[in-house]
């Protein structure tokens, strides 16, 4: 293929950077603020390095355009609700007397102030702090963070674009505040909010800014008609302004459907759009609706989101045929590369031709200034790249890393009998209860404990060989028989090993199937300080041996109570890995299910009585569509089901979910027939409990109590008033006290506190319900 030179020079732009530096240093330098051992002062000094030197590699690289404002100490949701003012009234004390610890606090909480809601954003892995606005809330202009990091990035001599959260988004996004009535809806504080986002245009534009990005993700879901005439009226308004830079609305993750005709007639100088294979029908919308004349527009057409490098030919022939629909075309990832670890060639551990397969935040760069080049300068420019770019995809093709036929055959074999428990529920639970023998209200927690400094430091010097596998060994087994100990004392019915051996809940699993590779420093944030290492799904996958079997049984041998076995669904394996993109999701969730299968079978037959398969994913990866749901969810749940559906009817399963919308989801929930489930619930309140009893959801389910993502304790009295407006919505029989989510990030003092007033706020509702 050979393509002419673009009449106008392409410029090369990304629209966000990962924040956390090569070697985390923002983590570090946070954690040590809240610790008390870096000062503010600090903490602000290495966020400002960070941010330099990330604007100064973009550059570096050829990126025309650098963004600016996406950096983040947290959240940048949480930012936008510091810019506009919507702080809530229960932080607005702490915000005044230290604007950073205020801010912190928001995000965290404290022992006396709850934090704000934490969410998934869209269908990724990354979670935002939820908005919280009522018929009251009063916005007002704060642009310090915005215009701050504009003129820092032009004081480099840069050409910056500063990205914020667009109005209607930040809306869409947030619920009501606390106590104020649930069918407000925050999208009629539009025109409140309008004026202060025309105040901080007008001083970015002072600031010297020409243009600025508005960056509305929300609009690639299903949306009113009242929702898109919103838009409309936010972009007639804003565009009207005559003291604000040009702007270039962006979107992302999915096509735009029907937001795109009203954005094409947006008085409005640019848009931004995603042309992956997501999203590919943005091109042919596009060209429906008569392009953009006139207008700029940004072409994401590099994956943002995974890791795969891109094929090249394939983009520029996507480029090439969109020059004819703007005034000009710009290059971009799909969306920030916040979402992709920071560089792949500090990998050693991957083998090189493998490695080549891959491109992480700095080739993603990269891959966008050769397109911009390619489609500036036409693909004689880019020769040796195109060659050397087509040489590495075929490799993967042909690769028996991607293909065994042996894996493919036990895929292809599964029955609808494999996807189904042998008894119906009602049996089931029958014969669980005269197995288990718990109490009313039974108590336990999601799965992992405390990873201590110690356990992290023992991991390392396993890898670095300063200690041999048997004394590694030994310090588990000490913090197991710990951990078992601590549970058995506190009263804790059903007990968990506390995985003290296990790095990730994903890469953990990841590192002992095979067609995973597992990266050293391939990290991406999460939430806050929170950063993870997704494992590369990069063939088919099978189980070679036991994975937990081993810790779990020894964890049994401990103690009379009976030892969940905690694996990680087959959905949640994806979702929090980068997966393949070479075959379909449900083909590779097959896969996997299967290998977690032998796992269940295994553990069942070594004496485990409750096995906890986590699915915090399910939510998560739901299509940002209604259309595309329905399929995705067939696929999901056969996966859950295929992995459990062979144990015996007193082997009681359980699942787990948290931090997500379920209300749209409890059909899907059903659909899994596990056992029972526990939700995250503690900072919504037990709104997941209503929407179960809504639906009629006839199994066992634990609604959090304890919110372990906020480093405060609740009080035996508040878990015992969340658990009796649990008890409204779901009977005693089949009610569970459990914390939100497992406890791997927290401390030992808080959560020995905190689980001793978990159980004590379950005898004490226990002891409340009528005699049986």
């Amino acid at each position: 293929m050979t393509t002419k030179p673009a009449a106008a020079a392409a410029r090369a732009t990304v629209h966000g950077y990962p924040r956390q530096g090569q070697s985390r240093e923002l983590k570090k330098a946070i954690e040590g603020y809240w610790q008390g051992r870096v000062t503010a002062d600090a903490l602000r000094a290495t966020a400002a390095g960070l941010r330099r030197a990330n604007w100064q590699q973009l550059a570096a690289a050829g990126i025309h355009e650098v963004p600016t404002g996406d950096f983040s100490y947290y959240d940048h949701v949480l930012d936008t609700t510091v810019m506009v003012g919507a702080v809530p009234d229960r932080h607005r004390a702490a915000v005044a007397a230290d604007a950073l610890a205020g801010y912190f606090a928001m995000a965290r909480g404290t022992q006396d102030v709850a934090p704000l809601e934490m969410t998934k954003w869209f269908d990724t892995n990354y979670h935002y702090l939820v908005p919280e606005l009522g018929p009251d809330t009063v916005f007002t202009a704060d642009p310090a963070k915005q215009v701050g990091e504009l003129t820092e990035a032009l004081a480099l001599g840069l050409t910056a674009r500063p990205v914020l959260v667009g109005p209607v988004t930040y809306l869409l996004l947030a619920k009501p505040a606390p106590g104020v009535p649930a069918g407000f809806d925050p999208l009629t504080l539009l025109d409140r909010l309008l004026p202060v986002y025309a105040e901080i245009l007008a001083d970015l534009r002072a600031a010297g800014a020409e243009w600025v990005q508005l960056d509305e993700p929300a609009l690639v879901q299903d949306r009113t008609q009242t929702e898109l005439n919103a838009l409309a009226r936010a972009y007639r308004d804003l565009g009207a302004l005559t003291d604000r830079p040009r702007l270039l609305v962006a979107s992302y993750f999915d096509r735009l459907g029907n937001a795109l005709p009203v954005l094409a007639k947006a008085p409005v100088e640019g848009l931004a759009l995603d042309f992956t294979e997501a999203a590919a029908t943005n091109l042919d919308a596009l060209a429906a609706v008569g392009g953009l004349p006139g207008k700029r527009l940004v072409a994401g057409v590099v994956d943002g989101r995974n890791i795969w490098v891109n094929d090249l030919e394939k983009s520029l022939a996507t480029l090439g045929t969109l020059l004819g629909l703007a005034d000009r075309v710009d290059v971009a990832a799909s969306c920030s590369l916040l979402h992709v670890p920071l560089d792949a060639t500090v990998e050693r551990d991957i083998e090189p031709q493998i490695l080549r397969w891959l491109a992480f935040a700095r080739q993603k760069t990269r891959e966008v200034v050769t397109l911009a080049k390619g489609l500036a300068h036409g693909t004689d420019a880019i020769a040796a790249d195109l060659a050397a770019n087509r040489a590495d995809l075929a490799s993967r093709t042909v690769s028996p890393i991607t293909h065994d036929p042996a894996v493919r055959a036990r895929a292809a074999a599964v029955t609808d009998a494999d996807t189904h428990r042998a008894q119906p529920y009602a049996e089931r639970a029958a014969a669980q209860r005269a197995h288990l023998a718990l109490p009313l209200l039974p108590t336990t927690t999601i799965g992992s404990f405390p990873q201590t400094d110690e356990l992290r430091s023992a991991r390392a010097d396993l890898r670095a060989g300063r200690i041999g596998t048997a004394d590694y060994e030994e310090r588990i087994r000490a913090e197991i028989r710990d951990v078992i100990a601590f549970q058995e004392k506190t009263g804790l019915d059903v007990l968990v090993h506390g995985e003290a051996e296990r790095n990730d809940m994903v890469q953990y699993f990841a590192e002992q199937l095979t067609g995973y590779l597992a990266t050293r420093h391939g990290w991406v944030q999460s939430y806050g300080t929170r950063y993870v290492r997704p494992p590369i799904l990069a063939g088919d996958i099978s189980r070679p041996e036991p994975m937990t079997v081993r810790w779990t049984t020894y964890a049994q041998s401990l103690t009379g109570r009976p030892v969940k076995g905690m694996l990680t669904g087959p959905v949640t394996m994806l979702a929090w890995s980068f997966v393949r993109d070479d075959q379909p999701l449900a083909d590779t969730a097959r896969q996997v299910a299967l290998a977690l299968r032998d796992e269940v079978d295994d553990l069942e037959t070594a004496g485990t009585s409750v096995i906890q398969v986590d699915e915090p994913a399910l939510r998560e990866t739901l299509p940002l569509r209604a259309a595309d749901r329905p399929a995705y969810l067939a696929w999901a749940t056969e996966a859950f089901r295929l992995t459990t559906g062979g144990v015996r009817p007193d082997t009681q399963i359980h699942t787990h979910m948290c931090y997500a919308e379920f209300g749209d989801i409890v059909q899907a929930i059903d659909d899994l027939d596990a056992d029972v489930i526990s939700l995250e619930a503690a900072r919504s309140h037990m709104q997941v409990a209503r929407e179960l009893a809504a639906h009629g959801y006839p199994r066992e389910a634990g609604p959090g109590v304890y919110d372990i993502h906020s480093p405060r304790v609740p009080s035996a009295e508040e878990a015992a008033g969340l658990l009796r407006t649990g008890l409204d919505a779901i009977p005693a029989g089949r009610l569970w006290v459990n914390p939100d989510c497992g406890l791997k990030t927290r401390g030992w003092p808080e959560t020995r506190a905190s689980l001793e007033n978990l159980v004590t706020a379950a005898r004490t509702v226990r002891s409340e319900l009528p005699a049986t």
